[in-house]
């Protein structure tokens, strides 16, 4: 006798619903939403620990140039009042007198980092005789340096990181005869938000 298979004897064959597969591409959309994420607050924190070091390496130099002039010299100098300068605004063209000897001051500066063909140059401004005057000392792949004084602020500038420093001199702070000398460095190119600040203190005699 012969049987015949019932049509459906077999198993149904069940393959994936249209509500599934949006489901499933959804969940694998916000996944790739936040490796992006991860992946770019990775790069904004290491960013800001490099233009954070850098800030720091320059307040520790004002600080180490601010140093090295003796005490009696007009640019570390109190002539009158407790504290000369200041971290919120540039103060420019001071006049201080001190020993004897008056001079001009100014007590902020600006530092640009920039890499020219290959070389990395550092431009600093100052003051000299009553004018701004902007120095850049240049290192190349070989090993010498060269530096450049120009009244103007050069190409070397254009694309530059660059930073602004502003200082202060409290005199008698913190205890009687010492004084102390505060620099407050700022990244200005906007390259983070909120800006990178830098705050560093050393007292001297």
């Amino acid at each position: 006798m012969e049987t015949s298979m019932s049509p459906h004897s077999k198993a149904p064959v069940r393959g994936f619903t249209l509500i599934e597969v949006l489901v499933a591409i959804t969940v694998f959309a916000v996944g790739l939403v936040m490796l992006g994420s991860l992946a770019a607050m990775a790069l904004n924190g290491t960013a800001a620990s490099r233009y954070r070091g850098m800030a720091t390496t320059f307040a520790s130099e004002k600080l180490e140039d601010l140093n090295r002039y003796p005490s009696w010299d007009p640019h570390v100098c109190v002539s009158s009042g407790s504290t000369v300068g200041s971290l919120t605004s540039d103060v420019q063209l001071a006049s201080v007198t001190c020993n004897g000897i008056t001079d001009t001051v100014d007590y902020y500066d600006d530092v640009a980092i920039s890499d020219s063909a290959g070389q990395v140059c550092e431009t600093v401004s100052s003051l000299s005789s009553g004018s701004e005057v902007y120095t850049s000392t240049c290192h190349t792949p070989a090993g010498a340096t060269t530096t450049t004084t120009s009244g103007t602020s050069n190409a070397i500038d254009v694309g530059a990181i660059a930073f602004h420093r502003r200082w202060t001199i409290e005199m008698n702070e913190p205890i009687t005869g010492i004084r102390r000398i505060t620099v407050l460095v700022t990244l200005e190119n906007g390259y983070m938000n909120p800006p990178i600040t830098v705050q560093e203190s050393a007292v001297r005699p």
